[in-house]
């Protein structure tokens, strides 16, 4: 059973979400916050698996609280909820150590496949929100597709195919079930190639990916 602590000022968006999470049988949402110290102080009591932060609260707004959070929980994996409004913040939050990033408006279906990921060591990164990312983070959209893509270029086969998979949303255990691998062989994958590229976490590197076109199906690079 995956743990969830939903924290969001606004009630509706938090029964609308946890309405979507209770379609999992497999998820569970423990704790409910209103705010950013709240959610911090109910991550203690209740231990989460996964946070799921609005990046916008009152009294302490979800980057303050992934800063906390990471020293209270280490263990637990981090996701911002956001709007289309809020490019800055991701922006801001992408060199933190966040695992994903997920729209309040976008599929469900996307919603439940993101916590499942992070609970599961990958990264949720929404197909929209990259695209908004890579476009937030300015220079022409060409040229850093071509300086993505020369990142990856010295990365082994098996590297870059687990690259494209971690960008595609997919968990460790997902990648490592349709690579016919172990986990442990993706975990060491991953490791060696956030070390190589100079990244600080997965979603550093599912934003490459997806600068890169990597992804299956992206249409964003």
């Amino acid at each position: 059973m995956i743990r969830v602590l939903l924290a969001d000022d606004e009630t509706m968006i938090r029964a609308g979400v946890r309405a979507i999470l209770a379609t999992d049988p497999g998820i569970e949402v423990v704790a409910e916050a209103g705010d950013g110290h709240q959610a911090v102080e109910l991550a203690r009591e209740h231990r989460p698996d996964v946070v799921l932060l609005d990046i916008r609260m009152p009294r302490l707004d979800g980057l303050g609280a992934a800063e906390e959070l990471r020293a209270v929980l280490p263990g637990a994996a981090v996701v911002m909820l956001t709007t289309f409004s809020e490019d800055a913040y991701i922006a801001r939050a992408l060199g933190s150590g966040v695992s994903g990033f997920l729209l309040k408006s976008g599929d469900p279906r996307e919603l439940i496949a993101g916590v499942r990921a992070v609970a599961g060591g990958g990264a949720a990164l929404s197909p929209d929100v990259a695209r908004r990312v890579i476009d937030t983070l300015g220079g022409e959209r060409f040229t850093r597709a071509a300086e993505a893509r020369a990142r990856l270029e010295p990365l082994t086969g098996r590297e870059r195919e687990v690259v494209a998979l971690l960008g595609a949303g997919l968990s460790n255990q997902e990648i490592a079930d349709r690579m016919y691998v172990v986990e442990g062989t993706v975990k060491a994958h991953v490791s060696a190639v956030l070390s190589r590229l100079g990244l600080r976490n997965r979603v550093q590197l599912a934003v490459l990916a997806h600068e890169a076109g990597a992804v299956p199906g992206d249409a964003g690079a």
